[in-house]
């Protein structure tokens, strides 16, 4: 392969250091958080220990950022996209577009909504709540949809946490009298 043939090649797949730098991000806390963990008794899979989950959640991380550094140097950057001999009609359907705030505020307001309510609301009514704030992230949200989402949710925590898992966890809280 002549030197102009390689970097026209090169050109078709460059290098996204975007991904490269979070991939490497991503692996950096999964190794400090697993080497945090480990210093606790991990136990086994029918016994877990307090290292246990913190152990494979680092793993994950680990395994992701490896395939995102990955992808870094196989997926095409969408930064160079105006280098390629591509029609405007393929460019945009590769680019991410702009970020839509409302769905990410939402989501993050329900999380929020949870930890600050989860005490003092209880379970259910802090479940519901969050699934509530949580469905209207979707442009376009129908109340009856909401109501029926935030519903499915309390119910399955409900059957998880409670029945399942046997977990005592306060059905309704303090500010409701339970």
């Amino acid at each position: 392969m002549t030197a102009p043939a390689r970097r026209s090649a090169a050109r078709l797949r460059p290098r996204s250091d975007a991904d490269l730098v979070a991939g490497v991000v991503f692996i950096g806390f999964g190794l400090a958080f697993g080497v945090a963990a480990s210093r606790y008794d991990v136990g086994s899979l029918l016994r877990m220990g307090p290292g246990y989950f913190p152990l494979v959640v680092s793993s994950l991380l680990v395994v992701l950022g490896v395939v995102i550094a990955v992808k870094a140097y196989v997926a095409p950057d969408l930064a160079h996209l105006e280098d390629l001999d591509t029609p405007d009609e393929e460019k945009e359907g590769l680019s991410f577009g702009r970020v839509r705030w409302q769905p990410s505020v939402l989501l993050v307001g329900a999380a929020v909504f949870f930890a600050l309510t989860v005490d003092g609301l209880g379970l259910l009514p802090a479940t519901f709540g969050t699934g509530v704030i949580a469905a209207f992230a979707r442009p376009g949200a129908r109340p009856l949809r909401v109501l029926t989402i935030a519903a499915g949710l309390t119910l399955a925590c409900y059957v998880i946490f409670v029945v399942l898992l046997q977990l005592r966890l306060s059905l309704l809280g303090d500010w409701l009298g339970g």
